[in-house]
């Protein structure tokens, strides 16, 4: 195992975990970012290692990615697979200081030589427009993000023990239009109130593309679209996605059906296991990925993936900064974790690798250990470094026992 970066600190840990799972609890699936367009990202050479660009992030993300690394460092060793580790700059508020803006050239150009060669973009969170300007830039129009609630965390959430057990949900936004990828200004004339003028479109184009990424994800897994819209509220949008959604669900052969996003989110709550393929414009996209954080457990446990259909991909958080548990220990690292298991399961094909690091994550939660956020009675409750600690230590644990 070889990762070409900056040296990350050994650990020591417990080196006994509970027993990991069966495949079919924890295994991602069949890679879906295909049906966008995506290939896999390979190496650019045989024998060379992947490549993954980091933007550390700002508040807690410089914690939480270093956490990635840490258990990439042992998913490297665990399956001998080499990974080339390049860093960014600053993103977020910290960019907007320094330069103006979230999103600075120089994090577009590390980005995009990234892309060229071949590899993706790990990233922690940031602030401001940072991850809306990204997508847009390079048309990184698709978001996917998995739920399905741990078994292991049935008790350390918010809804009734047992209710979103079962539930696999995947949400499909559409992020390269819509509402947050407008026009906006504030006009402001003597004499007379402010106003605020936010103007935003879809074209079929937009729509075909992503709900067909959708449909064809759903022919993968269990055959059912769910399309979001807001059909008295936002009449001409939504007859455009109805009527996109409804021809390329009859072309690809899955069941669709359509939810108003008041409704959905509701609905998502009270019967999570109704829904298989969620897909949505940009803003309810992102509002129903937060209710899903809800099914998790915690907001902290949200991540996604975000596409373009040359392959390019940016893989991410769906939580925020969390400036105020910055430096403190206390964040949870598993939203973090799980896109990196994501990354290497749809841009490497590196589905070995992606399911360690989710066996190992619930294997550390069997055992009780949690962090503040999903602290229960009869958990151990420990920080930042030491539960990313044990969830490294889980990964080599199997693969000696395995070898």
């Amino acid at each position: 195992m070889n990762i070409d970066t900056q040296p990350i600190a050994d650990c020591t840990g417990p080196r006994a975990v509970a027993p990991h799972h069966a495949a079919d609890e924890t295994d991602f699936g069949p890679r879906l970012s295909g049906q966008i367009g995506a290939g896999c990202r390979r190496a650019t050479a045989a024998g060379s290692p992947f490549l993954i660009g980091v933007l550390r992030g700002e508040g807690i993300g410089p914690e939480i990615i270093e956490c990635a690394l840490e258990v990439l460092r042992a998913v490297g060793e665990a399956d001998d697979a080499s990974f080339r580790i390049e860093f960014g700059g600053d993103i977020g508020r910290v960019s907007e200081k320094q330069c103006g803006r979230a999103l600075s050239d120089d994090v577009v150009g590390f980005c995009r030589a990234i892309f060229d060669r071949g590899g993706v973009i790990l990233s922690g969170p940031g602030g401001g427009r940072y991850v809306y300007d990204l997508r847009q830039r390079f048309d990184l129009f698709c978001k996917l993000s998995p739920i399905r609630p741990p078994a292991e965390l049935a008790g350390a959430g918010r809804m009734a023990a047992g209710h979103a057990a079962g539930t696999d949900i995947l949400v499909v936004r559409e992020c390269a239009s819509g509402l947050y990828q407008g026009k906006w200004e504030l006009e402001s004339r003597p004499g007379e109130p402010r106003r605020g003028v936010h103007t935003f479109s879809y074209t079929e184009s937009d729509v075909r593309r992503v709900v067909g990424a959708a449909a064809r994800m759903a022919r993968e897994r269990r055959g059912r679209i769910t399309v979001i819209y807001k059909e008295a509220g936002a009449p001409t949008i939504s007859e455009l996605w109805r009527d996109c959604a409804t021809a390329i669900a009859a072309e690809v052969g899955v069941e669709c059906n359509f939810l108003d996003i008041d409704y959905s989110a509701y609905r998502m709550l009270q019967h999570p296991r109704e829904f298989d393929v969620i897909v949505a414009p940009n803003l309810f996209g992102d509002i129903l990925s937060d209710v899903g954080g809800v099914l998790l457990g915690s907001r902290a446990l949200t991540y996604g993936g975000n596409y373009g259909a040359d392959g390019s991909a940016f893989y991410q958080t769906n939580h925020g900064s969390a400036y105020d548990l910055a430096g403190t220990d206390r964040s949870n690292p598993v939203g973090q974790l799980f896109s990196l298991a994501l990354l290497l399961h749809e841009s490497f094909g590196l589905s070995g690798p992606a399911r360690r690091i989710e066996r190992a994550v619930r294997a550390v939660w069997a055992a009780g250990w949690r962090t503040e956020d999903l602290a229960e009675a009869g958990g151990r409750v420990v920080g930042t470094r030491r539960f990313a600690q044990l969830v490294a230590a889980a990964i080599l644990d199997r693969s000696r026992r395995v070898a």
